[in-house]
């Protein structure tokens, strides 16, 4: 299979929509986030995405079953694992949550992210 340039796509001029949503109450620790998708690509076997992410202040629970490289564009995020332990992350950081994680996620500052993700099937 061979694909054209035009298939590439560049997040700064892509022109994807960008999809709101509340977290269920469920999950939700603090606040009531409001977050944005604008999910740039996913593959045709739909276990990649990548796209942009953002969220309003607040606390949820996670569990990740995919794993994900995340890149912070904006804000501050904190990031604790079920035993309490946690790691802030700001503007320029990069780092990956595997598949398994768990605990809670806290944006401190409204953020934006660059999201890579992939799930295993």
């Amino acid at each position: 299979m061979t694909v054209s340039i035009n298939a590439i796509i560049r997040f700064a001029t892509a022109q994807t929509p960008v999809g709101t949503y509340q977290l269920p109450t469920e999950k939700l620790l603090a606040g009531n986030p409001t977050q944005g998708l604008e999910n740039h690509y996913s593959s045709p076997c739909d276990q990649f995405h990548s796209g942009i992410w953002q969220s309003e202040s607040g606390a949820w629970k996670i569990n990740y079953t995919e794993y994900e490289y995340c890149e912070i564009l904006e804000g501050i995020s904190v990031i604790t694992d079920l035993q309490g332990q946690s790691q802030t992350f700001t503007v320029g950081d990069r780092f990956i949550i595997p598949a398994g994680f768990q605990g809670t996620w806290e944006v401190v500052e409204p953020c934006r992210k660059v999201y890579v993700i992939f799930e295993q099937k």
